[in-house]
């Protein structure tokens, strides 16, 4: 018998609702999470359709966290099902669900926030969308699903906005007493990068609507460099990222700019092979914190490294 996978996000004694306890298998893995203590979230339901979503406020606690199911039979019906059972078994109400093109296909998918790539991946013909709420007395419970797939791995991301809770932890159901924490890669920079695949130039300085990097030298820039030298038959992308401060196609051009901008360093200043180097840009479509605040439209400017080679 195959051990399942226990998600639990597990509330302070005594606050709210007891929060969602759903069972994935157990090739899961936690590839991301992202906390916000106060916040809003537009929980949609129902399609993207004559150039709108219909949504639902909620507020409070944000917790927004990604998993990767290793197996590469699982369709994304066969990943949403039994947690859309779980999530009724426990009281849920679902508000919406959907399919792909029925959704809104690329419309829907950019329309509602999902964690970057590679922790969560969307596959645009292939993708389903739940939304369900649970009201007791005053307290009310909002939880989303997105799963979809690659040529490998399933993708599972949940959304949930309601009283705070603590950090998501997975445990074996076998085993319930013993509690195992999913940590992120530490480790220099081509540990991280071989570890997740991706990672951050985060000591990188972008000024709002500017391409130049800020002055000084940039740590993450002579890592990578190190890392491509030492490993000649990889390959990677420079994927720039902005804030939501104007037109998505000016962030789009401006990202991309902003990555060349970088590739350029690497091969000028650092003496990176262009061969091992590609730049592109997605503009503001994949945040990694609010754009509400002067400290997140900070935190989205950046500039990704993303393994492209696969051997």
């Amino acid at each position: 018998m195959r051990l399942a996978t226990v998600i639990i996000l597990c509330l302070s004694p005594g606050v709210g609702l007891a929060a969602p306890t759903l069972a994935l298998p157990n090739t899961a893995s936690r590839t991301a999470e992202r906390i916000e203590t106060m916040g809003s979230y537009a929980l949609p339901v129902g399609p993207w359709s004559a150039g709108r979503m219909v949504t639902q406020s909620a507020e409070g606690e944000v917790n927004q966290t990604s998993w990767r199911v290793r197996d590469g039979e699982k369709t994304t019906m066969a990943l949403l099902a039994p947690l859309r059972d779980q999530l009724k078994a426990e009281g849920f109400e679902v508000l919406f669900e959907c399919e792909t093109d029925a959704c809104g296909g690329f419309d829907f998918r950019f329309s509602t926030e999902v964690l970057p790539e590679p922790d969560m991946h969307v596959d645009l013909g292939d993708f389903r969308f739940l939304s369900a709420k649970r009201t007791n007395g005053d307290d009310t419970d909002f939880v989303s699903l997105l799963v979809s797939r690659s040529s490998d791995s399933g993708y599972v991301q949940m959304t949930r906005v309601g009283a705070p809770v603590k950090t998501p932890i997975l445990q074996a159901e076998a085993a319930p007493t013993v509690v195992k924490e999913v940590v992120a890669p530490a480790g220099n920079l081509a540990e991280r990068l071989n570890a997740a695949g991706s990672v951050v130039l985060d000591d990188l300085a972008f000024e709002t609507g500017s391409v130049a990097l800020g002055p000084g030298e940039f740590r993450s820039l002579a890592e990578l460099a190190e890392y491509l030298k030492a490993n000649p038959d990889r390959r990677i992308a420079l994927v720039g990222h902005t804030d939501a401060e104007g037109s998505l196609v000016a962030n789009i051009s401006l990202s991309r700019k902003r990555a060349q901008s970088v590739r350029q360093h690497l091969i000028n200043d650092y003496g990176v092979a262009p061969a091992q180097l590609s730049a592109d840009g997605v503009g503001f479509l994949s945040p990694r914190a609010s754009n509400l605040s002067p400290e997140g439209r900070t935190e989205n400017r950046r500039v990704e490294a993303m393994i492209t080679s696969t051997q």
